[in-house]
């Protein structure tokens, strides 16, 4: 199983290479506080990043929240059963 995961970081590492060499023209991007002139496959990959990025932090967010949640439910629930000798 890791060496299919290895195997296809590295097509996705070569394609990342391939589509940022195929398109190194730059392209200019006004981000309202900045001016920044970038290679369109650097941009494209630095979205897809950030993207990959800000999807991880959501998924993280929703599981560690979810639970926070259950352990809070499960201590009130042992609060109230009584003591067993």
């Amino acid at each position: 199983m890791r060496l299919l995961a290895i195997i296809i970081l590295l097509i996705f590492i070569a394609a990342g290479i391939v589509l940022g060499a195929l398109n190194a023209d730059l392209v200019g991007y006004d981000l309202a506080f900045a001016r920044v002139k970038l290679p369109k496959g650097a941009a494209l990959l630095g979205a897809v990043v950030i993207g990959w990025l800000l999807g991880g932090l959501t998924a993280w967010l929703g599981v560690s929240s979810r639970q926070r949640r259950q352990h809070r439910q499960q201590s009130r629930a042992d609060k109230k059963l009584p003591a067993q000798p």
